[in-house]
């Protein structure tokens, strides 16, 4: 059983305590394995590496430091965020954090294949790719293997802001979103389509 919330437009930091509340919960078996599905306003969180390479955004971005993997991840309109607070290990191709990561890349990718786009790996960073671009970023963070934070997809969001933030060891534009590259897919199909991808149930609001 999985608890799915879908909640709209949330505030950053508002969504990082509701994240660390169901972690705590979900630790202690108070709640379900329990997925949010929600957009942010425009904000690029830093995680560690970027911190460490001191590799930062254009000056025109808020940030947030971080503790999930990884280096700069935009968030915004036109983005779907999906962070799954799971208990891990209890399925198949769960026994390490490499095998949850490309776990996460098979639901996109699969997701991705159901609305007739091909997503695929790409050796130059973890996530899934459209047409030599970034679409997907995945970062986690664990506590006893119960994780915070997950994975964005670009769909429709503002021409350059996410183009013009640049990863750890990528350039600017490699990152983009589905309607950039001319894809024209409903956020609603997308969502729907990564749940199925999951095979969990509709996306029925919170």
């Amino acid at each position: 059983m999985v608890d799915i919330r879908e909640l709209g437009v949330v505030q950053y930091e508002d969504g990082l305590k509701l994240m660390k509340s169901l972690q705590a919960q979900r630790i202690s078996d108070e709640i379900p394995d329990t997925l949010l599905i929600l957009e942010h306003q425009e904000v690029v969180t830093v995680g560690p590496r970027a911190r460490n390479d001191g590799i930062r955004p254009p000056e025109d971005y808020s940030t947030q430091a971080v503790d999930r993997g990884g280096g700069l991840t935009w968030h915004g309109p036109g983005q779907i965020v999906c962070y799954p607070v799971f208990k891990w290990g209890l399925r198949e191709q769960e026994a390490s954090v490499a095998e949850i990561i490309t776990k996460i890349e098979q639901w996109v990718i699969d997701a991705l294949g159901m609305l007739n786009i091909n997503g695929e790996r790409d050796h130059r960073m973890q996530g899934v790719w459209v047409d030599g671009h970034k679409i997907c970023s995945i970062g986690l963070s664990f506590l006893r293997w119960v994780s915070r934070h997950g994975f964005t997809v670009n769909v429709n969001t503002p021409p350059g802001r996410v183009e013009a933030v640049a990863g750890c060891g990528l350039t600017a534009d490699t990152t983009t979103s589905l309607a950039n590259l001319g894809y024209e897919v409903d956020a609603q199909a997308v969502k729907q389509a990564l749940l199925d991808a999951m095979q969990f149930g509709p996306v029925t609001g919170s």
